[in-house]
């Protein structure tokens, strides 16, 4: 199977153009027609409402459904991909039924500018927003995260426009239809796994705001703490020595396990393999012990 780059998809968002996301195959294993909502007009409506299932929904940050008050459509969501559906809604002003192709672009793109505000949409509607999770598709591999994703990573609006692919018979598009359909359409053709990869190799994920002398009897240790941009989750490394000037270095990465390390719970050994390795890089006199925080290690202590 024949992906674009990632870097071409991008382009092309940012020229105002669709794109072509397909998951994996063990997920929904469909394809979504994206598109910035700041880039839709009629013409598009009309093409996406044309090729794909019609249900035509609009992912967005939390911010801006917040600032829309634009509740969950259920409290309890049995969706099988737990996919955050708001209330539905249309643009008051200057739309007749709410279903047409004009209607929907101008909706869609009224969610997108930050002059609206929520009183200018009515509900239920045409147009099914959706809240994508914070961390975009490195929390959530699913399309609403992709499509907010590529809003921000292009440089558009942070709400976006998707609907399911399917075929002239009615039945879902699947891989080789999708690759079809981006080539006869000209369209940028990826993988939600692609953009994961992309996020993973060309984004700093964490950010480091302190550090502190920790004397030890193994010696005196600099802790570095950094927090996850994703998830707000704290980590500490611990630093021996000089690392510039070392020739190699023990490293130790040890998750978290609270009964293991500060109990000395006997259900498992996390705390004596911690202190284990903290002996050993002292006696080296250069090393890094990374304590991952926020998880059991194994879940057994």
């Amino acid at each position: 199977m024949s992906f674009s780059t990632i870097g071409d998809a991008l382009d092309a968002f940012k020229r105002g153009e669709f794109v072509v996301v397909v998951d994996d195959a063990d997920r929904e294993n469909e394809g979504d027609l994206i598109i910035a909502a700041d880039a839709i007009d009629e013409q598009k409506m009309a093409f996406m409402i044309r090729h794909t299932s019609g249900v035509i929904c609009a992912p967005m940050t939390d911010e801006r459904a917040d600032f829309l008050e634009l509740p969950l459509m259920v409290s309890n969501n049995t969706e099988s991909m737990r996919t955050a559906f708001t209330v539905s809604v249309d643009l008051m002003d200057g739309v007749t039924t709410g279903i047409s192709a004009g209607d929907r672009s101008a909706t869609v793109s009224a969610l997108a500018d930050f002059s609206y505000e929520a009183g200018d949409f009515a509900r239920p509607g045409h147009i099914f927003p959706l809240r994508a999770r914070l961390g975009g598709v490195l929390k959530r591999a699913g399309h609403t995260e992709a499509a907010v994703d590529l809003c921000q990573m292009a440089g558009r609006s942070e709400v976006g426009v998707l609907c399911e692919i399917v075929k002239d018979d009615g039945s879902m598009a699947r891989l080789p239809d999708l690759q079809k359909f981006a080539l006869e359409n000209d369209l940028c053709f990826i993988s939600i796994a692609d953009l994961i990869r992309f996020r993973r190799r060309n984004e700093k994920l964490i950010e480091h705001f302190a550090e502190a002398r920790i004397p030890t009897r193994y010696g005196e240790f600099t802790a570095h703490a950094y927090r996850s941009v994703l998830d707000g989750v704290e980590h500490v490394a611990y630093v021996l020595g000089d690392l510039e000037d070392a020739e190699s270095a023990l490293v130790r990465v040890h998750s978290e396990c609270l009964t293991g390390d500060l109990l000395g719970s006997l259900r498992c050994d996390c705390g004596s393999q911690l202190d284990e390795a903290i002996r050993l890089i002292g006696s080296e006199g250069v090393g890094v012990v990374v304590y991952l925080r926020g998880h059991e290690g194994r879940g057994i202590g």
